[in-house]
Order: structure tokens, then C-alpha cells, then sequence
């Protein structure tokens, strides 16, 4: 095996781990999470949880990440002690980041088709429906982002990953102010911008906090070893914790701004706000349509969208190869190629789950996608980030001392010991609390 990889600078590797953190569920998700839950009481909540929870987590798997010096597979047998058995949850992450490609190729492959066609002009008559129950359409789109996103990894760290994700986010973080702005000038700016930015104390309730605590969870891409990959990419010149807020900070920008733009052009054309899964793809899409040079602010709202999900592909694809090429030797090049293979099949089950692969795991309408997402959403995710929080912490693991000492190393902000009560007990708690009403709350039948 070579020598491990660098990335070249700090900014590669916040803006590289945010482009992880930052996808569909900032941009979709987010603003109609906000629409169920009563708007601005929901964003205020969804920031709280932020740093109470994601915060803690992100710094704890950027920390074992750089310790280790390994992929997420590999790195428990570095860090715990001999004769544990830790190492089983770095299969599972391994397994977890399987299952979100599995579904996620085919969304990023829908925003791509949709960018395509704002481009070329076939605007007029997308379906959401439609799109999604064409298998040719399904296949093609998705095979696309496969192939893109390997041909990317097949270069080095530095020349393919770290220039590409640099080059998009900074795109994607231009493109969102730029709409924002539009969005505002809207005739609608105001209802919308109101019902977003200011709290109804009223409508906080525990459903509210939960359901904030869920997003904020699951945004940053926390508990499958996403991070700890990137972690394992950079030296000890800065402590952990600065890092993680400025990566936090990012992420939540491009959520917000999600929010600027959508909501007022919800309350503009007087589309549901709580529209669900149509909110972003049948919803714009109409918006667009009918706004004066709808074409051109479609085509540059849908680029932003490749932008957010290819960057979270890429980061998952490079995390996915790692742990490969760690368990095998194999170089770059043919690691691309057997990962890319394997993801196209596992992927091929959501693209075809709308049409020939029909397959219903849950209520009536559930399909593929909901029982890939189901296994990582529902249940990797929030136990990965519990596995992390105790392995840190406790004696019984790699320690609250080893821990602190590898956060902490670096200039700028560190973890302090009135924290260790939010990382040893607040945490983990609130992880189980979530990760049981989950499972209550879940639409089995």
C-alpha cells in the first residue's frame, strides 16, 4: 500500500467535508421538513440540535479519523485495545455508506435530468411521476452519475476530489445567494420570508423537536464513517472542534438559503409548503415555468442541485473506496472500477423500483428507496453516531483522555472539560431517545 494521501489545504478539507454534509437533505428535505413543522419555531429548534448534537459527533469522528490514519474499516483496530471487538461497526459504516449510494445515485440522477432538461428547453411537461417510473430514463441518469463520479476518484487526492468539490461548492455557494436575491423580489417575500425566520413559540412541541433533531442528525452525514475518512486526510495543524463549526456553519448556510428561496416562491404562486417529495422536483419545476426568464433561473436552481448532490456522491464514493482499497491493496484506477460496478447494481434496484423492480417493504407507495433509506436513515446512522460517542468516551473504548488529546491538538478552538458532560451523557442520550421514536413513530403497514 502507498503512502496515505494528503489533501493540500485547510479549505480543501472544509469545503470537502462539507460538500459530504451538504445534499438533497438541505435542499429538499430541510425546506419541507420546515413547511410541516410551522416554519421558523422549527428552524430555531433544528440549529439548537445542531450544536448540541452534530457538533459533538462530528468532532469525535474527525478525531478517531485523524488518529488512525485509516478508513472507517480499518480504523477501530488502530485505536481499541487488544482483544475488542469495536472493530465490527467500521463493516457496518462500510455497509452503510453501500446503502446510501444505492438510493442516492438515482436522486442525484433525477436532479441531473432535470437540470438537462431546464437546459434544453424540455421544460414544459416534467413529471415527477413520470420521471420516476421510466426505467430506460432511471437507468441512464443514474449509470451517469456512477460513471462521473468514479471517473473523478480514478486521479489522485489531490488533482481529482479536492479540485472538483473546491470548484462546486464554491459555484453552489454563489448560485444560492444569486437566488436568493431573486427570490426576494418576489411578490411574496414577505409571507414567506415571515412564516420562515420568525419562531410561533406555539408550535413547538415534541414532535417539532424531534423531527429537528432527526434533520439535524442526518444532514451532516454523521454515524457511517463519512467524516472519519476526511479526518484521516489532514495533519494536526488545527483542533478539531474550530474545523467542525466552520463546516457546520457551511452546511446550515446552504440550508437556510434553500429556505430563501423556496419559501417565497411557495407563498408567491400559493404552492403547500409541506408538499413533501414534489416540493423541490413538480413544485419548482411549475414555479420556473412561470416566472418571467423561468428557464434560466430553473436551469441555474437545478445546476446548484448537481452541485450539492454530486459533492456529497463524491465524498462517499471516496470513502467507500477507501475502506476497499484498504482491505484489498488495490490501486486507485482498479478500486474505481470494481466500487463503480458494484454500486451500479446495488443501484439498479432503486432505479428500476418504480417500474419493473416493484417491491413494497413497508405501508402501501414504499418501494426500494424507502428500505435503502430506511436502513440507513432509520437505524445506521443514529447507532453509528452512539457507537462513535461511547467508544470516545468511555473507558471501555479509546477514552475520553486519547480523545481529548487528539481533538485538542492543533491551533484554534478546542474542547473544554465543561463540554464532557454534553459529549458523555447528553449525546448518547439523545441519540437513543431519537433513535427509539424512530422506530415508534415509523410507518411500518
Amino acid at each position: 500500500m502507498e503512502k496515505r494521501e494528503r489533501l493540500s489545504s485547510r479549505l480543501g478539507f472544509i469545503l470537502l467535508s462539507a460538500g459530504c454534509a451538504i445534499g438533497c437533505g438541505n435542499v429538499w428535505k430541510f425546506p419541507w421538513m420546515t413547511g410541516q413543522y410551522g416554519g421558523g419555531g422549527f428552524v430555531l429548534v433544528y440549529v439548537l440540535c445542531l450544536l448540541l448534537l452534530g457538533l459533538p459527533v462530528m468532532v469525535m469522528e474527525f478525531a478517531m479519523g485523524r488518529a488512525a490514519q485509516a478508513s472507517p474499516v480499518r480504523m477501530y483496530q488502530k485505536l481499541q485495545k487488544p482483544g475488542q471487538k469495536w472493530h465490527i461497526h467500521g463493516y457496518f459504516a462500510l455497509f452503510g455508506n453501500i446503502c446510501l449510494m444505492s438510493f442516492y445515485t438515482v436522486v442525484a440522477g433525477w436532479i441531473l435530468y432535470y437540470f438537462v432538461s431546464f437546459l434544453t428547453g424540455s421544460n414544459a411537461n416534467l413529471g415527477f411521476v413520470s420521471m420516476i417510473t421510466d426505467p430506460s430514463l432511471n437507468m441512464i441518469y443514474m449509470g451517469i452519475v456512477v460513471v462521473l463520479g468514479f471517473l473523478v476518484l480514478s486521479f489522485n487526492l489531490q488533482g481529482g476530489l479536492e479540485r472538483i468539490t473546491k470548484v462546486m461548492m464554491v459555484a453552489l455557494l454563489i448560485l444560492m445567494i444569486v437566488l436568493a436575491i431573486n427570490s426576494a423580489t418576489l411578490s411574496g417575500a414577505k409571507e414567506g420570508l415571515t412564516f420562515y425566520l420568525l419562531p410561533d413559540f406555539s408550535k413547538i412541541d415534541a414532535n417539532v423537536i424531534v423531527g429537528a433533531m432527526n434533520q439535524a442528525f442526518f444532514t451532516l452525514s454523521l454515524g457511517i464513517g463519512s467524516m472519519a475518512i476526511f479526518g484521516s486526510y489532514i495533519g494536526k495543524e488545527r483542533s478539531l472542534m474550530g474545523e467542525s463549526i466552520n463546516i457546520i456553519i457551511l452546511d446550515s448556510f446552504v440550508a437556510i438559503m434553500a429556505g430563501l428561496i423556496i419559501f417565497p416562491a411557495c407563498f408567491t404562486y400559493n404552492v403547500e409548503v409541506g408538499a413533501g417529495p414534489s416540493l423541490l422536483f413538480d413544485t419548482m419545476a411549475s414555479v420556473f415555468n412561470n416566472m418571467a426568464g423561468g428557464r434560466l433561473w430553473g436551469t441555474l436552481f437545478f445546476l446548484f442541485m448537481v452541485f450539492a448532490a454530486m459533492s456529497t456522491v463524491l465524498a462517499v464514493f471516496e470513502n467507500i473506496l477507501a475502506c476497499v482499497r484498504e482491505m484489498t491493496g488495490w490501486s486507485r484506477p482498479k478500486g474505481c472500477i470494481v466500487c463503480g460496478i458494484g454500486l451500479f447494481i446495488t443501484s439498479t434496484t432503486t432505479a428500476l423500483g418504480y417500474s419493473v423492480l416493484t417491491f413494497q417493504p413497508f405501508a402501501d407507495g414504499s418501494a426500494w428507496l424507502d428500505f435503502w433509506d430506511f436502513l440507513v436513515s432509520t437505524n445506521l446512522l443514529p447507532i453509528g453516531s452512539l457507537v462513535f460517542a461511547v467508544f470516545c468516551c468511555s473507558k471501555f473504548g479509546w477514552g475520553w483522555d486519547n480523545f481529548l488529546k487528539e481533538a485538542n491538538a492543533g491551533k484554534g478552538l478546542k474542547v473544554q472539560p465543561w463540554m464532557k458532560p454534553i459529549f458523555c451523557y447528553v449525546v448518547p442520550c439523545a441519540i437513543v431517545v431519537l433513535y427509539i421514536t424512530g422506530l415508534i413513530n415509523f410507518p411500518w403497514n
